[in-house]
């Protein structure tokens, strides 16, 4: 079989770990790396043992040797990266949030089909082993009806703090970093929300330090979502019914974290076991676009071009109400 030959946008943190991963993929080979500057692109280049390194990002998407790009850069660039790795055929996966708004993240589909080309937004959460049990829980129904959902994430930046966590021009603040990942667990249990409550606590910088989130729907059922930078949270996610909760453990959103079901009341754990490999956790979604570009495919069946317009709609819509703007907006 054909190995898929990837390159990645961007040298930082996470494009680390998805470099680290790749190795644990089928069939899978990193070939380039696309930087700002030389001399990451060349550190880059060393730790990974890559052949080809770009000190830009037009190199990258223009290198003949390279199938799909992993794109790593801040979430305001995400648009225009991806817009530019398209416009050369280049399939794309592009790290959440897949852009900075619901307008964006048109562009980008429309592109995308117009150059049948293959696109996904990289939200790794959706194809852990946890993630997959609890579907299968949701779908076996032993919860009964869900009532609730609560979710939380938060943590207080380390010293030196990434630039990118509170400036606005690169879509700083909770909500598109970590509080997405709260609203994408919401939806994947209860669905688009019929209305939405939402607040937050401003940083200096305008971006929001904290958001807390009301989703209320009309059969009643009430999810509550909190996202901070100011306190280190538990980072942990209730789904309660009317027959038992599931509790995801710490870092719910990793395939770290461990699912504890309460049939009955709080003293009555059972801990359900999930399948686990080694590495970081990237792996799984790489390995899927994998499949799709061997099947043909310019959409993925799993992280469908409707699952993203639905998270970036419903982002939209917290941002709306809570008073978080970016210049992209206007």
């Amino acid at each position: 079989m054909t190995a898929i030959r990837w390159g990645i946008l961007g040298s930082g943190n996470i494009a680390r770990k998805f470099a680290s991963d790749l190795r644990y993929v089928e069939n899978a080979k990193l070939v380039a790396v696309g930087s700002r500057h030389r001399s990451t692109a060349d550190a880059f280049a060393a730790e990974f043992k890559v052949r080809h390194k770009h000190n830009t990002y037009e190199a990258l998407a223009e290198n003949a040797e390279v199938d799909v790009i992993y794109i790593a850069s801040p979430h305001a660039m995400h648009h225009a990266h991806t817009l530019m790795c398209l416009e050369r055929k280049k399939a794309v996966l592009c790290e959440k949030a897949l852009a900075i708004n619901s307008k964006q993240v048109k562009e980008m589909i429309d592109l995308a089909r117009k150059e049948k080309v293959f696109l996904m937004e990289a939200l790794w959460t959706k194809f852990l082993p946890h993630y997959q049990k609890l579907q299968e829980i949701l779908k076996e129904g032993i919860l009964g009806e869900i009532k609730s959902f609560l979710v939380n994430f938060g943590f207080i930046p380390n010293i030196p703090v990434p630039q990118r966590l509170f400036d606005p021009a690169l879509g700083g603040g909770t909500m598109l970093d970590i509080g997405i990942y709260n609203v994408f667990m919401a939806l994947s249990v209860l669905g688009r929300p019929d209305d939405i409550e939402a607040t937050m606590t401003p940083a200096i910088t305008g971006i929001d330090e904290q958001c807390a989130v009301l989703f209320k729907y009309k059969n009643g059922a009430l999810a509550q979502l909190f996202s901070s930078y100011t306190s280190n949270l538990a980072t942990e996610a209730d789904i309660c019914g009317n027959k038992g909760r599931i509790r995801l453990t710490h870092r719910f959103y990793e395939p770290g974290t461990t699912i504890e079901f309460y049939p009955g009341r709080v003293d009555s754990k059972q801990v359900l076991t999930v399948p686990k490999e080694p590495g970081h956790g990237y792996h799984y979604e790489a390995r899927h676009v994998g499949e799709c570009l061997r099947m043909g495919l310019t959409e993925s069946p799993v992280m469908r071009f409707a699952d993203s317009l639905l998270l970036m709609e419903t982002l939209d819509r917290i941002r709306k109400m809570a008073g978080i703007r970016y210049a992209e907006d206007n």
